[in-house]
């Protein structure tokens, strides 16, 4: 297998585009790309998507886009992984052309979701969990986080406003980030007052649902050897858990997170605390607490005290969501984990102004499907 790199990035806004089809919003970052490099063509297109067959009523995803955007005869796949369809494209895209099949890949992704009413799509997001014993049995995707975050204080005695400092930290950070669709700072005490979602999760817990599309385009490392753009894949690395919460040895540990975080550090050669920042995963504060404990960054059950030490800023020891994460910058759900690689490269370009990592070297991004039953782990090298 041989190295690979991420040579140019691209995505939009995350909002609400009622003035772009699926198609205008995946072609723009990719199109982002193609003016950027000069680059008119590609060998691969893997497209991550979640709910565009019901949301869109529109699947053919990898032919419907290579088409769009001009590569028409690329080899053409929509990837589909729930929530993190996104680093799911990345991977397959990275692997064919680690592999030597292909010599370039384009991995976008892509989620429309605000053309389709909330009951809709709530039920949408339901289908990454088991459908004969959660989702049939009425539970909602955020209940059965709102489980989970229940266990989780009632075991280790956190109370609810100990998770605050996530969701201030994500505002902040996302105020200095163009791309973001909820660019306002919020307070420890607008989070105690925000209203209740599904008792504990507030709506300060829970990421937005938006429209948005990112891209990354993939060359082999010795291609661009030497370029001060190209940002080197160290390590990608996936793991699968049980879809239902009841079948888990123990619902409070991402076993997935846990696996895939480990292989991607023994593949890179590093330790938590080589990584200069982390783009988590923060769908709600408790997935963001469990990933960060998975990963090695906290003790078990004491995930909530890196956000009371200040330990997540910008300028903290490990910093989280640094362009606003799910939290500010909005979870187009099959987008999301392009998104966050697009913005771990910006990172380690220097590129992100008031809330730029100093000496940011090594990131890593982290995106997980359903409540932690697939979950694809990243890490990248400034050259």
């Amino acid at each position: 297998m041989r190295e690979v790199a991420i040579l140019e990035i691209g995505q939009t806004p995350v909002s609400e585009h009622w003035d772009k089809s699926l198609l205008e919003l995946a072609g723009e970052p990719v199109l982002q790309i193609f003016q950027k490099t000069g680059i008119q063509s590609v060998d691969s297109v893997f497209v991550g998507n979640m709910m565009a067959g019901s949301a869109n009523h529109q699947l053919h995803l990898g032919s419907y886009i290579a088409d769009w955007i001009g590569v028409q005869g690329a080899e053409g796949i929509h990837v589909e992984a729930a929530c993190s369809s996104g680093a799911a494209a990345v991977r397959a895209s990275l692997i064919a052309v680690a592999s030597g099949d292909v010599d370039s890949a384009i991995a976008v992704g892509v989620e429309k979701m605000t053309d389709s009413p909330s009951p809709e799509i709530t039920g949408e997001l339901a289908t990454a969990a088991d459908a004969d014993f959660e989702r049939d049995m009425g539970v909602s995707f955020v209940s059965i986080n709102a489980l989970i975050m229940r266990r989780y204080m009632e075991e280790y005695g956190w109370a609810k406003e100990a998770f605050s400092g996530f969701s201030v930290n994500a505002h902040a950070n996302g105020v200095h980030n163009p791309n973001a669709r909820f660019r306002y700072s919020i307070t420890a005490e607008d989070y105690r007052k925000a209203s209740m979602v599904c008792d504990p999760i507030n709506v300060m817990d829970a990421a937005g649902m938006g429209d948005g599309a990112a891209a990354v385009l993939i060359v082999p490392l010795d291609r661009v050897k030497g370029m001060a753009r190209a940002v080197r894949i160290l390590a990608s690395s996936a793991a699968t858990d049980t879809i239902a919460l009841h079948m888990r040895k123990d619902p409070l540990w991402l076993s997935a997170a846990e696996k895939s975080a480990r292989k991607a550090y023994e593949h890179a050669k590093i330790s938590p605390s080589d990584v200069d920042l982390f783009e988590v995963h923060d769908a709600f504060t408790i997935i963001e607490t469990l990933s960060l404990e998975a990963c090695g960054f906290a003790e078990r059950g004491q995930g909530p005290r890196l956000a009371a030490e200040n330990a997540i800023v910008p300028t903290g020891r490990i910093p989280l969501a640094t362009m606003g994460g799910l939290k500010a910058r909005g979870h187009p759900v099959g987008a999301t984990g392009v998104y966050q690689i697009v913005e771990a490269v910006q990172q380690l370009r220097g590129e992100c102004g008031a809330v730029q990592v100093p000496d940011a070297r090594i990131a890593m991004t982290q995106n997980i499907g359903g409540s932690g039953s697939n979950v694809y782990t990243h890490i990248f090298q400034k050259q």
